[in-house]
């Protein structure tokens, strides 16, 4: 009995004839979740993107729809043909065509939603390549994330820094002694110095431990910068505050020599009886100190003994004043070669070193005046000048510094005693510009009431006010003159009738 073949891919009847149930519908492995159905969009209205985009583009569905070609126009979709069945071989029995459904599930994926919108309302969808080249679409990046990572990374950086300072510390830290010091030492500031320059020379003296120690402790101490050039009284090893302390403090500064304009040698008894000390008591004062228990002192009879018999070229005295003081057998050969000022002398130091740094420095000052060696005034050399600078510097105030001077000038022209009680009360160690007859006609070289001409030497230390008149006399023809004000002021004459005027003058205004 001859059967008919069933199609390809057919199921049995049967037994009573009736096709059997068809099988379920199972989903497919590859094919993702639907989306809910969605109600279609009323007319007119754009379409939205579809949920899976995800991308904040321009939509072209939400445009108004441009027209299309006829050519373009969208055809009606074509009916889907069923496969080929092959023929089987296999003896079963036939079952009509159309009692047998198809499954599309190899087609299933086309379009997951075929089913949310009518075919020919559908466009095509565009593809968009990931800037990364890569298959997955970019992910959003959280912003707990981020803020996780920053922590993380400025916590490695503050433990990073903190290694390093630690470790700065370490290497580059500073030495400091705890104490307030063992021994005396003498350290010397420099004009202009810094603060890093004042903590290299303690740490040099060994005052301090480093140099770093004294900057630091001095930040806040305003003193330091104020600090004058000279000679310090320090101990070694002291602490970096301790250091400033003592450095800061009013007996710290030691060597300080001051001579004022006037000054002479030796000490001067006032009319009230106190003394006025020359500069050889300031010097030795100046070379005091106290360091490690023992005295530092030069005395003055040392400098006297030294000044009337040491080489004054050897000491600093310039070439054209030393030969005319070496006539002289005393101490007083160096007077006016001291010039007005302030030095820094070193405690420590030896009669020589002294009194050979004041002449050095004070022939500098001299010559910084103007007085050299080829300077010469109506016929006067260079040390005389320097002698009628000294006696200008004592007979009057600055304001008659160059009319004192001319009479000076006029006098010597002359041949005339210049007859200054200054000269005669420079051997009598008095500052008074009055003498008695007594003193006038007392014996000496100083005598100017009984000699003519300059004296030996100056009879003390002229400013550079009063060398700058020396050098530079007013005009007139003056030949007197007598102090006639209170302030100092002197009355000018060139005639003894106008001089005697002047005297009475002064007496009446109680000057003398």
């Amino acid at each position: 009995m001859s059967r008919e073949l069933p199609p390809p891919g057919g199921r049995r009847r049967r037994p009573d004839g009736t096709p059997p149930p068809p099988p379920p519908r199972q989903q497919p492995r590859h094919r993702r979740a639907m989306p809910p159905e969605q109600p279609p969009p009323p007319p007119g209205r754009p379409r939205p993107l579809r949920p899976d985009h995800g991308l904040d583009l321009f939509d072209e569905r939400s445009m108004p729809p441009r027209p299309v070609p006829p050519q373009h126009q969208p055809q009606p979709p074509r009916a889907r043909r069923p496969p080929e069945i092959p023929p089987d071989e296999r003896p079963t029995e036939v079952i009509p065509v159309e009692d047998i459904e198809y499954y599309e599930d190899d087609y299933a994926d086309e379009d997951e939603y075929a089913d949310d919108f009518p075919d020919e309302e559908k466009a095509e969808p565009e593809y968009i390549e990931p800037e990364d080249g890569g298959d997955e679409p970019p992910r959003r990046r959280s912003v707990g994330g981020r803020l996780i990572r920053w922590v993380a990374a400025l916590a490695v950086i503050a433990v990073i820094g903190g290694g390093a300072w630690y470790g700065i510390q370490q290497i580059f830290g500073y030495d400091d002694y705890p104490g307030t010091g063992d021994a005396d030492v003498v350290i010397e500031i420099g004009q202009g110095d810094s603060t890093n320059a004042i903590g290299a020379e303690l740490t040099t003296a060994g005052v301090v431990a480093s140099g770093k120690a004294f900057v630091k402790a001095s930040s806040d101490n305003q003193k330091v910068l104020s600090l004058q050039p000279g000679y310090y009284a320090m101990k070694t090893k002291m602490s970096g505050a301790a250091a400033v302390a003592k450095l800061t403090s009013p007996d710290a500064r030691v060597g300080v020599l001051q001579v004022r304009a006037g000054t002479q040698l030796d000490d001067v008894t006032q009319p009230d009886g106190t003394v006025t000390p020359g500069v050889f008591s300031l010097l030795s004062k100046a070379s005091c100190a106290q360091l490690n228990g023992q005295s530092t002192c030069v005395s003055v009879d040392d400098l006297r003994k030294l000044a009337a018999s040491a080489d004054l070229k050897a000491m600093g005295v310039p070439d054209w004043a030393a030969g005319d003081a070496a006539k002289s057998t005393d101490s007083r050969r160096i007077e006016g070669l001291v010039a007005p000022g302030v030095y820094d002398v070193k405690p420590g130091w030896k009669a020589d070193e002294l009194l050979g740094y004041v002449l050095k420095s004070s022939a500098t000052k001299i010559q910084a005046a103007s007085l050299a060696a080829s300077t010469t005034v109506n016929g006067q050399n260079p040390y005389q000048v320097l002698v009628i600078a000294s006696l200008i510097e004592r007979e009057g105030v600055n304001q008659d510094f160059e009319k004192i001077s001319r009479v000076i000038y006029n006098r010597l022209a002359t041949n005339m005693r210049l007859q200054l009680d200054s000269t005669v009360n420079y051997l009598l160690d008095k500052p008074v510009v009055t003498t008695t007859d007594a003193d006038r006609t007392r014996p000496g070289p100083y005598n100017t009431y009984l000699n003519a001409g300059l004296p030996p030497t100056p009879i003390g230390s002229p400013s550079s006010d009063a060398i700058k008149a020396a050098l530079q006399p007013a005009d007139g023809n003056w030949v007197f003159f007598v102090k006639c004000e209170k302030n100092g002021l002197s009355c000018f004459a060139s005639t003894a009738a106008e001089h005697q005027q002047n005297i009475t003058l002064a007496k009446q205004r109680g000057a003398y």
